[in-house]
């Protein structure tokens, strides 16, 4: 039984989908998905991004003074450990280049095709495949969809009047335009976020003059950064487990300095009242007896409310004679600059928008219809954000989400991939020795997951009242974290190779088997079988 790639097929014939599985998004978590799908002997999958190269938030943003803001050991896969590093807080440009180094070495590239813009995925109900179309009009099937297209690449322009109206320039942090020249010119700053924690001290020595419009303040801690000796790098290259045990220190840190203080905060709130004044204690040797810059620098809401930052520099900047912190509410921009609430105009002459991305908005960042025509977002925006395991959605057959609902643990965005790519796999590989051409988790299974994710929010710091206070993108309308999942990195890793694949129903379209290629005379028979 076999049908023609993109044809309708007739009562009872199969309809051959362009891939078995397409992959939405060539960031670090695509190019996870793809080295998995690859991995399991998958190799009829397509992986489409609407940027002009691999890596994601890597590849569009370029602003001065991105770097990452946990080390390299943990922000990378932990199969391929990568020697190379120049530092432990990497540039940019060294994460884009590791990303490249991925697709190189694990044969992506014919896989990948870019400046492919998806405007909505349909669900065909009749032939089992996600019907995925361009912005040019190309439709693209597919029999299981990964959606990789992370929270980081839609930029958020500020909720304020007359943006449209500024005469000089304007550029957004992630859409950094490098000709423009900020040396001896009056710049406002919108924003103090991860982003603008980076960017300033970066450009406050080059401008004239600095004003940083900030809505809430972040707890920031000091970035321990350092060049790696080219000992250590080619120790790294001879003993690769060194570099392994250097990760795990990193990883275990970072669980037990985040993960464990937001997520067990009612059993352990001595380890978020000990991070909150290591931050104080930066910030006095920043500012150094400024109570006054002090008091509105400080966040007035509990540690892990909102997402904290490594920095250096960023507090010390503003005790600089160029900059000036501005907390009054921004009333509007006018032609020439920005007037605050109090009736103070500052006349600037380039505005930078150091504002982030829509995030929980921009899950998924194209409508998305799943059985009977319905809307992923409407269904989220009317139900509540919820998932099974951070991965699927009860309702959307054959679709898995690399970022979805209560996925992201606070740790790496490496172990999140990491998990979320091996439940995809386990179901994908089920379905094919099933000789499926549907799996959907079942609703029962759903719920209960999410009614299990939400017995945990109480014990977690998002429900501490100054969390309202944080403006934090953490929270939808409702009051819910569903950017964040209650459960440590190890936990969501082990559920995710544990989970009983029978939480999820495998149905049939045809009569017969599904059509694989390993099935046909001289095809590859799958390890899984």
């Amino acid at each position: 039984m076999t049908g023609r790639k993109g044809a309708k097929g007739t009562k009872g014939a199969p309809v051959t989908p362009d891939h078995e599985v397409l992959v939405i998004g060539a960031g670090f978590a695509g190019i996870g998905a793809a080295i998995g799908l690859r991995r399991a002997g998958i190799e009829d999958f397509a992986v489409i991004d609407e940027q002009d190269g691999a890596g994601g938030s890597w590849n569009a943003n370029t602003y001065p003074g991105i770097a990452v803001d946990i080390t390299a050991f943990s922000y990378s896969f932990a199969f391929e450990p990568f020697p190379s590093w120049s530092r432990a807080f990497p540039a940019g440009a060294e994460l884009k280049a590791y990303a490249d180094h991925c697709v190189d070495k694990y044969g992506l590239r014919p896989h990948l095709r870019f400046g492919a813009r998806v405007v909505r995925a349909v669900y065909d109900d009749a032939e089992h495949l996600w019907q995925v179309f361009l912005e040019d009009g190309t439709p693209v099937t597919a029999r299981f969809v990964i959606c990789a297209t992370g929270w980081l690449t839609k930029p958020k322009a500020p909720a304020v009047e007359g943006l449209d109206r500024f005469k000089g320039d304007v550029v957004h942090t992630a859409a950094w335009d490098h000709s423009l020249e900020l040396a001896g010119r009056s710049v406002g700053l919108i924003g103090t976020g991860a982003s603008a924690i980076q960017l300033i001290p970066e450009i406050a020595p080059r401008v004239e003059h600095l004003h940083v419009y900030q809505r809430t303040p972040v707890w920031v801690f000091p970035k321990p950064d350092f060049t790696l000796p080219g000992a250590v790098r080619r120790l790294f290259r001879a003993a690769p487990w060194t570099q392994r045990a250097v990760r795990l220190v990193t990883d275990t840190a970072t669980e037990v300095g985040f993960v464990i203080a937001m997520i067990h905060y009612r059993r352990f709130p001595f380890l978020v009242k000990a991070g909150e004044a290591a931050s104080r204690l930066y910030l006095r040797s920043q500012v150094k007896g400024d109570r006054e810059l002090m008091g509105r620098l400080l966040p007035a809401y509990r540690l892990g409310c909102k997402r904290p930052s490594f920095g250096k520099g960023y507090w010390r900047a503003f005790t600089r004679d160029n900059v000036r912190l501005v907390t009054e509410p921004i009333e509007e921009i006018t032609g020439t600059g920005i007037r605050t609430a109090d009736g103070e105009e500052q006349r600037f002459d380039v505005l930078v928008l150091a504002t982030g991305f829509q995030t929980l908005e921009n899950l998924p960042p194209f409508p998305t219809h799943g059985t009977g025509g319905r809307e992923l977002r409407e269904f989220w925006r009317t139900e509540r954000f919820q998932s099974y395991e951070g991965t699927s959605v009860k309702g959307f057959p054959n679709l898995w989400f690399i970022v979805g609902p209560y996925s992201f643990t606070g740790g790496s965005w490496f172990g999140m991939i990491d998990y979320q790519v091996t439940h995809a796999l386990r179901v994908i590989r089920e379905a094919r020795r099933r000789h499926a051409t549907q799996a959907v988790v079942r609703p029962e299974k759903h719920d209960e997951s999410f009614r299990r994710t939400l017995r945990r929010q109480p014990d977690t710091v998002f429900l501490h009242e100054s969390c309202r206070r944080s403006n934090s993108y953490y929270f939808d309308e409702r009051g819910d974290a569903p950017a964040v999942r209650p459960a440590s990195t190890y936990e969501a890793a082990w559920r995710a190779r544990h989970f009983d694949l029978d939480d999820y129903r495998y149905d049939h379209r045809y009569d017969h088997c599904y059509d694989h290629p390993y099935d046909r005379p001289g095809g590859r028979r799958d390890a899984t079988r």
